[in-house]
This record gives structure tokens, sequence and C-alpha cells, in this order.
């Protein structure tokens, strides 16, 4: 999961830095902003009347919190319980946590919505493009060596066993892999979210990586503000600003996780129909949601499928979304009625 969110994640820091209370006079006992590593990305807590003297305890329950996700959900760590679901050949049912349960049942369940454009099944494709643990390909991938990858793919092939208060996943596909880094970030997110709530705290802003939660106001007593960014790796201007207003949020976005290759840059987002990199003119899709882990969810599928399609999705869903689409030499925008609600002025 390391490498694939490390630019994703960068982005979201630069945003949460304007959106959160920095630029504000410091007060005493105003609040605490904390911030560290994790899933290979970056983790961030702005926290609204919060003692300073409870930042080290904070950031220590914070940082094994989220290191127990990462151990549950990385693809780079060989013994994260997901990784061990990967390795294991059986098609039997296979005990899994409640977490993960949740993770993959959501996952699905878009999946099933989006058509499969939000696929969490693709993990050869992502792997064998060189968005995953192996190293980046010295070539483009053959057609045939393409067609190998997606015979190991599909939603079909897996499937959410809930029973008497234990949760397994079943495989019918030996081989097949799961690459849950396109909702881990959200799944981290919430998670941090009730971490916070446990605790007595429930004025705050926490992210990981792309995937952002607020509840109550900030410092100033005023809303949250969560920045999108304008598409672009050159510079960290703001597209539009949104109050969550107790929701998360999510951005998928084809233009900072890619590389060069053969001549063409070539995204992390994957298509699952045509086992390649998109080649649409969506460059931005964000999505509000309930749950982080839903808006997470939610966007990398938007991505997938592009403008048109994302738009008669987010239509018949009765989605927040905001869609930003290369045209020419700028951008257009569009944004469903329901993620008006979120929008402020600047």
């Amino acid at each position: 999961m390391e490498r694939q969110l490390l630019r994703r994640g960068l982005l979201a820091v630069a945003l949460l830095l304007l959106a959160g209370c920095d630029n504000q006079p410091a007060k005493q006992n105003a609040g605490l902003v904390l911030e560290g590593k994790t899933m290979g990305t970056w983790w961030r807590a702005s926290l609204a009347g919060v003692d300073k003297s409870r930042q080290n305890e904070l950031r220590t329950k914070i940082q094994a919190q989220l290191d127990g996700d990462d151990r549950l959900l990385s693809t780079y760590k060989a013994d994260s319980a997901l990784s061990r679901f990967n390795q294991s050949r059986s098609t039997e049912p296979y005990a899994v946590s409640e977490g993960m349960s949740d993770i993959v049942t959501l996952s699905l369940r878009i999946g099933a919505k989006t058509q499969g454009a939000m696929d969490v099944t693709v993990g050869p494709l992502v792997n064998l493009w060189g968005f995953g643990p192996d190293k980046q390909p010295v070539k483009t991938p053959t057609q045939a060596q393409i067609d190998a990858a997606k015979a190991l793919t599909g939603l079909q092939h897996l499937k959410v066993i809930n029973q008497a208060g234990q949760q397994w996943l079943q495989k019918d596909l030996p081989g097949l892999y799961v690459d849950l880094s396109t909702v881990g970030e959200g799944y981290a997110a919430d998670h941090l979210a009730r971490l916070m709530e446990q605790n007595g705290i429930g004025r705050y802003l926490v992210s990981v990586g792309g995937a952002v939660v607020t509840r109550g106001t900030n410092p100033d007593g005023r809303a949250w503000r969560v920045a999108i960014q304008k598409p672009t790796d050159r510079e960290n201007a703001v597209q539009a600003v949104v109050d969550l207003n107790g929701h998360g949020i999510s951005t998928s976005g084809s233009y900072r996780n890619y590389y060069e290759l053969d001549g063409k840059r070539l995204s992390h987002v994957i298509d699952p129909t045509t086992g390649a990199p998109i080649q649409h003119k969506l460059v931005s899709a964000t999505v509000i949601a309930t749950t982080a882990l839903e808006a997470d969810g939610w966007d990398t599928g938007l991505m997938v499928l592009g403008t048109e399609k994302a738009k008669q999705i987010a239509e018949k869903e009765g989605l927040a979304v905001y869609l930003i689409t290369k045209e020419g030499e700028g951008f257009s925008t569009w944004m469903s009625p329901q993620f008006k609600t979120f929008l402020l002025s600047e």
C-alpha cells in the first residue's frame, strides 16, 4: 500500500494546512495538531478544545491504532491479515476480523453499483502495472500478460460470510488477490474519528491520506474548511472549499500517482474492463458521504468510469460528487446538487 498512496497523502496534508485552524492566531488550550506517517502516507488530527498536555498520550494512541490498521490491510507487509488471505490458495471460508468484513462488504456493494468499475480484486493488474509491491515494469505489459492477470480478477469470485458473530472471506479462485488500498484510507480515517470520540473529543478534523472526517467546529467556533486541490502536481491551488458537517470526504485523482513508460503517462487508476490504466479525461473525483470509507469507495469507481458515466451514477445514487475534467488547455468542473449543499464560497 505504501508507494501507491504516497503522493496522494502528501496532497491531502497540503490541503489540510489550508483547511484547518493553523493559519489562526495561537490560543491557549485552543487545540492540538498532531501528525505522523502510516500506510505510506500521512495522518493528521486537528483537535479543538484539547489541552496540549494530552499530545503525547493521543499521538501514541493514534499511531498504535493506525499501525494496527496497516497490519490489517497492507499488501506490502507479508504478514498482514490481507496478505495472509491473498497468500492462501484455499477456496474454503477464511476467518477475518469484523473490520475486514465491513470493508469488503461495502467494496462489493459499490462495485456492483458501478458495474464493476470499483473492483478490489484488481490486485494482479495493479501489480502488473507497477503500482503495487512489485517493481515498475521496464516496458509496457503485453496483451497476453494483461489477459492472464485479468483472468485472476472479478468481484464474482469473492464473497463475505457473516454467521453467529463470525466473519469469513471466501474466494473461488485460488489465485485471487485482493487490494484494499482504494478504501484503506477511508477506513482508517473513520477508525481515527471513532478513537477521538472514545477519548472524549467531539471537535476534530482527522485525515489519513486523501480521506477526511470532521465533527463540530474548529478552535474559532467556525466550520472546519476542507479544500479540493486543482488537478496539477505543480501547485497547491484550491479548486473548491467545503464544510463537511460531520461527513467524510475522499478524492481520487489521476494527476498525482503516475509514472512515464514508453512515452506514455500511466495513472495508478486501473480500469478492470481493459486491464490497463484509465485513458479518459476525468482527472479528479471527490465524494462526500456519511463515512470516509464509503466516500473512498465511490471516488475510485467514479474515476474509472469517466465523466459522463460518473455523472449518471452520481445522479442515480444521489451522491455528493465533484468532478474535474481535462478540457483542452484547461479544466471543466461539475458537481451534483447534493455536493452543492456542502460548498463554501471563498
